[in-house]
């Protein structure tokens, strides 16, 4: 028999209504004779009231969590009202109960506050995703996703797919393979991004694609990754980068608007990334809060601090009313930046007007006057090499922001990094690396062609509050660019011939100039739902380890498939 309504529909209003109700039961309770169910489906919660007298009173002794149920009986009004619950004054007086499926006691609680641990939670993560707080997440994803499209569709954007088996081109991280049974010894690769493909629907003249695409990358996961994740790729020909990046701020304005019911600010602000990096340590900074990195080096011009000698850089941060950190705090911050490759931190203070501090030794009072000391504030200090001491004071930087409570969490700020390096220069292995990937259109062709470590690149990355959610630039569209580009990342005639010949080829037969980017969608729906957890975003989602713990991937197979595949496994 077909329900009647959801569990969170019924009010005062529905009085002597006859219902049916399907769903889960929450719980049980026998009060004096009594039988109270709550009974749960993804809208809510309605309360079941079954009497003594009632055929099926029997059969409701025998509820327990989680048995699937339907009641059919009357809207009745309930005398101990619950506020919490838009159904509270309401109960459903059951004439019939049937139960539909019995449930072993379940190995984890079914609700909100679950103390369960996160291994219990991905093993059984059918019941996991029967909590409300799991189900609101994917809701809104779901929303999210659907208004994303909706923009997109009316910009004039067409959803095309992509293929997942291709082949293993060097995008920046390990491909995860999947060996041919018919061409023995080949190998598939699941794709790490659509990009390749993108760039031929430009060559093939589609103009504005979308796709919301499954992405696949071996590597070493943390907090906010995965192996396999979903952006929203976007691509558009004859456009500059302010077309891709009005589009992508529209679509953010109208997801929060629809989802969330927040009216976010357009344009956003924009921000080049050498400034990024020497104010924030970071390419993605949270702007959320002050605490800027400043260069200190020139007030330590004369001035012998044996930490510091022979230093490339000293770098650092003021942070007000933080002199009270002890020694210990201090040491962790120490270990912090340690982490974060920085050399070492040092640091000054003024507490109650007296200044002290890990190299106050070394410091005259004149020396100390430059400082410009304000009571109760602390002064941070890393020296080394630039790249490192930024990165290292980028990741102090947050955690004080946290520490001090510097942070808003309520705030959304949306930042444009641009003004990219197009490529970056390992001194270890003497060659460069694409900044982005290697199909990103330098903004100026000259110094590209005769000085490629000052090359710049028509390329803008996307940030909220910290995390990177988007990137894109201008793809290069010219055959002779793109062969210059693999040539200077060292990759020889064979190489490009062996792992982008096809593409290669499609740009000698017409290509339009093209840009676009790609969104986080996991990310988005992360941050638009306050929780810091990726996992909690993703319906089935492996663990740190690259583990599914519910079906126990990766396993074994058996032999014959192993033959099959022409795959032997070592000792």
């Amino acid at each position: 028999m077909k329900y009647t309504h959801h569990n969170n529909e019924l009010t005062l209003k529905d009085i002597n209504q006859k219902v049916i109700l399907k769903g889960w039961v929450q719980k049980s309770r026998n009060l004096g004779g009594l039988i109270f169910v709550d009974l749960r489906d993804r809208f809510g919660i309605t309360q079941l009231v079954i009497k003594p007298e009632n055929k099926h009173y029997e059969a409701a002794l025998t509820l327990r969590s989680e048995f699937v149920i339907e009641a059919e009986g009357v809207v009745v009004e309930r005398e101990s009202k619950n506020h919490q619950i838009k159904t509270g004054e309401i109960e459903i007086e059951v004439s019939s109960l049937t139960i539909l499926s019995r449930a072993l006691t379940p190995p984890m609680s079914v609700l909100d506050d679950s103390d369960a641990l996160e291994e219990t939670r991905l093993k059984y993560r059918y019941l996991d995703l029967r909590r409300p707080v799991m189900q609101n997440y994917l809701i809104k994803r779901h929303q999210i996703v659907q208004e994303i499209r909706n923009v997109l569709v009316e910009e004039g954007y067409l959803e095309i797919e992509t293929p997942i088996l291709g082949k293993s081109t060097p995008e920046g991280a390990r491909d995860y393979l999947v060996p041919s049974r018919l061409y023995e010894g080949q190998f598939y690769a699941l794709p790490q991004s659509p990009q390749i493909y993108k760039q031929l629907f430009m060559v093939a003249g589609f103009e504005k694609y979308f796709q919301v695409a499954k992405c696949f990358r071996d590597e070493d996961l943390r907090a906010d990754r995965q192996p396999e994740f979903t952006q929203i790729d976007i691509e558009a020909s004859f456009i500059e980068p302010i077309d891709i990046q009005e589009v992508t701020e529209k679509i953010l304005k109208n997801t929060f608007k629809k989802v969330l019911d927040i009216d976010i600010k357009t344009p956003f602000k924009r921000m080049a990334y050498k400034d990024a990096m020497a104010l924030y340590g970071s390419d993605k900074p949270d702007t959320r809060f002050d605490l800027l990195i400043e260069d200190f080096k020139p007030m330590f011009e004369g001035i012998d601090v044996p930490l510091f000698n022979g230093k490339d850089e000293i770098r650092g941060i003021r942070v007000q009313q933080a002199a009270h950190l002890s020694r210990k705090q201090m040491d962790k911050l120490g270990a912090l930046v340690k982490k974060h490759h920085g050399d070492a931190l040092a640091f000054i203070k003024k507490q109650n007007n007296e200044v002290k501090g890990s190299i106050l030794k070394f410091l005259s009072t004149e020396d100390i006057d430059k400082f410009n000391l304000s009571d109760e504030e602390l002064i941070c200090f890393v020296p080394g090499k630039l790249d490192d001491v930024l990165q290292s004071l980028g990741a102090l930087r947050l955690e004080l922001g946290q520490q001090f409570n510097l942070i808003d969490p309520n705030r959304y700020d949306f930042l444009w990094v641009v003004d990219w390096p197009l490529l970056e220069y390992d001194e270890e292995e003497q060659r460069f690396y694409a900044k982005h990937h290697p199909f990103t259109a330098p903004s100026d062709l000259e110094v590209f062609k005769t000085n490629p470590k000052a090359a710049m690149a028509d390329a803008y990355d996307i940030v909220l509050n910290g995390y990177e959610i988007g990137g894109g630039s201008l793809r290069i569209h010219n055959q002779e660019v793109q062969s210059l580009m693999f040539e200077t990342l060292g990759l020889s005639d064979e190489d490009v011939k062996e792992r982008f010949g096809f593409f290669v080829d499609a740009l000698k037969y017409g290509t339009p100039p093209h840009g676009g980017l790609a969104l986080g969608l996991d990310r988005i729906v992360m941050l638009m739902t306050h929780t810091n957890n990726i996992k909690d975003v993703i319906a089935f989602p492996k663990t740190q380890s690259a583990k599914d713990q519910m079906m126990k991937a990766p396993s074994l197979v058996d032999e014959e498939q192993m033959k099959e595949l022409h795959i032997k496994v070592g000792d």
